[in-house]
């Protein structure tokens, strides 16, 4: 029943919008009471919690495997795991852009979906960290969260993508691949290494109201 609720949910979503989307309109569609509805999601906010939920496991399974190798070609394998989870899903991703970039509390960087980002940040400081050619620690787990800024990044543009079959995301990861080639060489640089821990730092206070500390944990 919690499936068919979720699905009824999301297939809504994707049609109408988070915002337009009610919750009688969701029980009508799984053909149920609202007061049944409620006793599995009490709001919508708890289906899109459900949704990151969900898609964030997947992820973790997906890119579970991370290849040996250097932090970029590591880095391309769990980008490219993350799409192949999320295209399934992407109709309703497209409809809920405005509340992923919100400062509400389904947005991707609130309080409430700590969970779920935690879960896929933590592939990719393994991914900076487990790499034959990382960092020290410290600045090892400031690249691998800067990294999952650029994923974030990657999958904006990719809802975005008005392109035929998403070819000019498909383009990005060309470049992408391309163009971490020489950041990988500038990292051998301590004052690159430096950088990298600063920009960490801000975008932890930006983002989530960190005291500024480079390489802070989150």
């Amino acid at each position: 029943m919690r499936e068919r609720l979720y699905l009824a949910a999301t297939g809504l979503f994707a049609k109408h919008g988070f915002e337009e989307t009610t919750l009688r309109q969701i029980a009508a569609r799984a053909g149920v009471s609202p007061a049944l509805l409620y006793r599995y999601f009490p709001s919508k906010r708890a289906v899109v919690l459900a949704l990151y939920d969900e898609l964030s496991h997947d992820f973790e399974r997906a890119a579970g495997g991370l290849p040996a190798g250097k932090w970029r070609e590591r880095f391309l394998f769990a980008v490219r795991a993350s799409l192949a989870v999320l295209e399934p899903h992407r109709d309703v991703l497209v409809a809920l852009i405005p509340l992923l970039v919100s400062r509400g509390e389904e947005g991707l960087f609130a309080p409430a979906t700590a969970f779920s980002r935690e879960r896929v940040q933590a592939v990719f400081v393994a991914a900076a960290t487990g790499a034959k050619d990382a960092p020290r620690a410290a600045e090892a787990a400031a690249l691998g969260r800067l990294l999952y800024l650029a994923h974030l990044g990657v999958l904006m543009w990719w809802l975005l993508d008005r392109s035929d079959r998403q070819q000019a995301t498909e383009l990005l990861l060309g470049q992408l691949e391309r163009g971490l080639a020489p950041v990988a060489l500038a990292l051998k640089f301590p004052s690159t290494r430096r950088l990298v821990s600063e920009i960490d730092s801000a975008a932890g206070s930006a983002l989530f109201g960190d005291e500024p500390q480079a390489g802070a944990a989150r």
